[in-house]
């Protein structure tokens, strides 16, 4: 299935109708009127609360990054150990999700924008220092992008409990704080990482799951002057 995702979601722009495009422009509303209200405000806020030595930060920034691959690693194995293709399955497509959302989508545009993080020197007293391809990296978070693809394929495949998406989603967006918090990013960097992650996320699973519940069968079939078996 991987790189039939991986087209599937990179080519979904060409198969947009007008309430698509009209999704798209809402949030990059959103982005845009999160960057003019409260980028600077956030900033500010997290640079004096910021000690520098809060290890529920340090260790929730992490979801975002490597402890991301080892909660996709868990489900694989506690999938195939127990043989239950639902927890497989949301290994399959987090990791999908995430080298489309994180590996390819937000690179691309970081790469584009080249926004300076708030603890640059470029970004210390102007939000909106665009410098594209110049290799500043913040716009949009990385990892907020990674932890809201993750979030969203375990809700995803969870639908059925609420619970599951609310922590799922509830975590992401400590992973999204911790790198405000850590100067990494600002807040529209955060709100832009999550609605890529989110919407590629979901795009897969919606993608994958008609294509997982095909089953073949064998049945009788039987008619005057007929006897045999039908493959459906």
């Amino acid at each position: 299935l991987f790189v039939d995702d991986v087209q599937y979601v990179l080519s979904a722009p060409a198969r947009w109708d007008k309430d698509d495009w009209r999704t798209l422009g809402w949030a990059s509303l959103t982005v845009v009127g999160t960057a003019v209200v409260l980028d600077d405000h956030v900033r500010t806020v997290m640079r004096e609360h910021n000690d520098g030595n809060n290890q529920f930060m340090l260790q929730i920034e992490r979801l975002g990054s490597e402890y991301a691959w080892g909660v996709l690693g868990g489900f694989y194995l506690a999938g195939s150990l127990t043989d239950d293709q639902r927890s497989v399955s949301v290994a399959q497509d987090g990791l999908t999700a995430s080298f489309i959302a994180s590996g390819l989508i937000t690179p691309a545009i970081k790469f584009t924008a080249g926004r300076s993080r708030p603890n640059d020197n470029g970004g210390t007293d102007n939000t909106f220092t665009f410098k594209p391809f110049s290799g500043a990296a913040s716009f949009p978070s990385g990892h907020t992008t990674e932890a809201f693809a993750l979030a969203s394929v375990i809700s995803a495949h969870y639908d059925e409990s609420p619970w599951v998406g609310w922590a799922s989603y509830t975590l992401a967006g400590l992973v999204g704080l911790a790198r405000s918090y850590h100067g990494g990013h600002y807040a529209s960097d955060v709100v832009a990482g999550a609605m890529i992650g989110t919407l590629v996320g979901k795009t897969v699973v919606a993608h994958n799951q008609p294509q997982r519940g095909g089953q073949t069968l064998v049945l009788p079939l039987a008619g005057e002057g007929l006897i045999g078996v039908q493959l459906v």
